[in-house]
């Protein structure tokens, strides 16, 4: 072998990008098969690659007996040592050399392989530019370097078409082993897109000075970006939005006009949500018990707006902040407002009934004094559990108490006590 082999090793190098020494050792590893295969040996067989000199000779190694040594010995290797020759390749038939081939360009497949799954497995998560290259009915293919990555149905911008050789921002979605080559699988509609295009037309988020805390999209229609600053004389929706919406607009004409709402983020709960569902303006906020759900109250022009279409709106301030949102109008909520107050101070349809066990808890005294008590007024008393009026209730006060009443002045059924 000669310099012909090696520049075709660095040819290959070049070509596929992978490092010379793995090459070495792939050719090494066929020839050592092409040479078993032709000899029928099991010798090693290794290869010596002089870069300088331009050539390349090739090595078997194999256990030859000594000839002076006689006699039996437990050890099997007693009377042999290594010998190295050097192998013409020239020698190989057609049979080993096809062999030879066929090893190298599987290892070449295999390397390959590696490569561009260890590389693109650390860029999960960034976003790339890569060339439409081909789609069939449901998923587009798309050129990144000399790699070909899938852009599935269900990653794509509802609506998006794609001509041959569009250029187009993608996310790294998931990188996948396979039994042919990785799969590389890219995203249109994910929202870390949109934080990665802010981190490219926006040199504050680059540089970490405004933060985008959350984001919430509904890819093809609206985002929202929730946006801090974390130096008090940057504002964050100004930088975001640049001079007269420069920067924004960049963001939208990728996203092919999906609308975006730069919102300001608060630690203060009810900052946050009147400020999420921008660009409606809601008079207040009132958070509920339950854990982060919160009553938006928005003045009866602009309900429509904060509810968005079909939602919208509500729908991604709910997704951007984490909570949930009940949205009321100013009327409406004024109204049940009123009937709550209105039923705490009524009267209650049904009298209210007291339980004589805790009448006499109230008045400490024992339930066997009070029944005793009830007896002698000619109650009909029982062991089951019942209540009495507060009317009835209050002459039972009066009357352990000392006072004048009795409990002949109202009307007694049947009372049931529990003791």
């Amino acid at each position: 072998m000669n310099g012909e082999f090696i520049d075709a090793l660095e040819q290959l190098q070049r070509e596929k990008d992978i490092p010379l020494t793995a090459l070495i050792e792939t050719v090494e590893a066929a020839m050592a098969s092409a040479y078993r295969k032709h000899y029928g040996v099991s010798d090693d067989v290794r290869l010596e690659v002089d870069f300088e000199q331009r050539t390349v000779r090739m090595f078997a190694r194999a256990l030859v007996e000594d000839e002076d040594v006689t006699g039996e010995s437990d050890d099997t290797l007693a009377g042999v040592h290594a010998e190295e020759k050097e192998v013409d390749a020239a020698e190989f038939g057609r049979i080993a050399a096809q062999t030879a081939k066929q090893v190298v360009m599987q290892r070449v497949r295999e390397a390959e392989r590696e490569i561009v799954f260890d590389e693109f497995s650390h860029r999960v998560g960034e976003m790339i530019t890569g060339e439409v290259q081909r789609k069939d009915a449901r998923n587009a293919f798309i050129a990144i370097g000399r790699t070909e990555a899938l852009l599935p149905a269900n990653e794509q911008i509802p609506g998006e078409t794609f001509r041959f050789g569009d250029r187009l921002k993608l996310y790294v979605l998931d990188v996948r082993k396979t039994t042919r080559n990785p799969q590389i699988v890219l995203s249109r509609r994910h929202p870390g897109l949109v934080v990665r295009l802010f981190e490219q037309e926006v040199p504050e988020v680059f540089d970490g000075i405004v933060e985008i805390k959350s984001v919430a999209r509904e890819a093809g229609a609206r985002s929202k970006v929730a946006v801090l600053s974390n130096d008090p004389q940057i504002d964050p929706v100004g930088a975001c939005v640049g001079h007269r919406g420069a920067r924004v607009q960049s963001i939208v004409d990728e996203l092919r006009g999906e609308k975006i709402d730069i919102v300001r983020y608060s630690d203060e709960s009810e900052e946050y949500l009147k400020s999420a569902l921008s660009p409606a303006k809601v008079s207040q906020v009132v958070l509920g018990d339950d854990e982060r759900s919160a009553v938006v109250v928005a003045p009866d022009d602009q309900l429509s707006l904060a509810i968005g279409r079909r939602g919208q709106n509500v729908r991604l301030a709910a997704q951007l902040t984490g909570w949930r949102i009940d949205i009321q109008s100013q009327t409406q909520y004024q109204q049940e407002a009123a009937k709550a107050v209105e039923a705490e101070t009524a009267e209650p349809e049904e009298e209210v009934r007291v339980r004589v066990y805790e009448l006499a808890k109230e008045l400490d005294v024992p339930s066997p004094e009070l029944v005793e008590i009830m007896q002698e007024e000619g109650m009909d008393v029982s062991s089951h559990a019942s209540s009495v009026t507060p009317e009835e209730a209050d002459v039972i006060r009066d009357l352990l108490l000392g006072g004048e009443g009795t409990l002949d002045d109202i009307e007694l059924g049947n009372i049931e006590i529990e003791l």
